[in-house]
């Protein structure tokens, strides 16, 4: 068992909380159990994960999307049921969502680069001033369909692949999740292949009009990975278990 307190501070520090300007209000959100034994990881604050950890005995949980954001929500509806069942557990909640993103070691782009089989080569795509993205880069150029493939498998996902660029890659720009706005900053710092999550539909003509190749490979499947890496560091530096739930969201 580990104090929630000391968990919590080391969190705080290690992803940098206090350095990003975010809409989500990273950190602690929901304060349960004293100690925490069991962390339970998500990408989002639903129901449907807050049960399972419920039923798992977890007594914390460890999320990318958190409950709550930039505007204050009322205590009725669905989000009242979900505050109500971290209560009645005694389940802390904990935010992660730019801090986890950016994170150098555990964060959602990091892995990507390293799940391609890429070279960190540089950060890009700043929000507030802080870089969120990675840029990465093959020692060989990649034919564009092996890299596409070599994601889909890591990830469990399949990418709607936008091929508006070179057939062979020597450089990607990553940016997890809705990342979009982060097509220009790819155009500018000149690289092969874009990878994020979530598509819309002004990303197709900008990416025609650019020559830039793209994968959307899932909000969720890009953003599953930081957190289940960030429950793979924890036990290095607490008397804790892990678990990652998957509540998969075909997004």
């Amino acid at each position: 068992m580990e104090p929630l307190a000391r968990v919590t501070a080391y969190l705080d520090e290690y992803l940098r909380i206090a350095q990003f300007k975010d809409d989500s209000q990273n950190g602690l959100q929901a304060e349960g159990n004293a100690h925490v034994k069991r962390i339970a990881g998500l990408v989002d604050a639903s129901l449907e994960g807050f049960q399972a950890a419920a039923d798992a005995r977890a007594d914390m949980i460890i999320v990318h999307h958190g409950l709550f954001w930039g505007a204050p929500l009322l205590l009725t509806g669905t989000h009242f049921t979900r505050v109500k069942t971290l209560i009645t557990h005694g389940m802390s909640l904990y935010a992660a969502h730019l801090p986890l993103d950016a994170h150098p070691e555990v964060g959602n782009n990091i892995r990507l680069v390293q799940l391609i089989g890429a070279t960190l080569a540089g950060w890009f795509a700043e929000y507030h001033g802080t870089p969120i993205g990675c840029i990465g880069s093959f020692g060989h150029a990649q034919p564009l369909s092996a890299v596409i493939d070599t994601l889909d498998k890591a990830l469990g996902a399949q990418s709607r692949v936008y091929d508006f660029g070179p057939e062979s890659v020597r450089t990607v720009g990553i940016v997890s999740g809705g990342g979009c706005d982060a097509i220009p900053a790819c155009k500018r710092a000149g690289v092969d292949l874009f990878i994020t999550g979530e598509p819309r539909l002004s990303a197709f003509h900008q990416l025609k009009e650019l020559e830039l190749n793209a994968a959307f490979a899932g909000h969720y499947y890009t953003e599953r990975v930081g957190i289940q890496a960030l429950l793979q560091h924890l036990p290095s530096r607490f008397d804790v278990e892990t678990l990652f739930i998957d509540v998969e969201c075909d997004i």
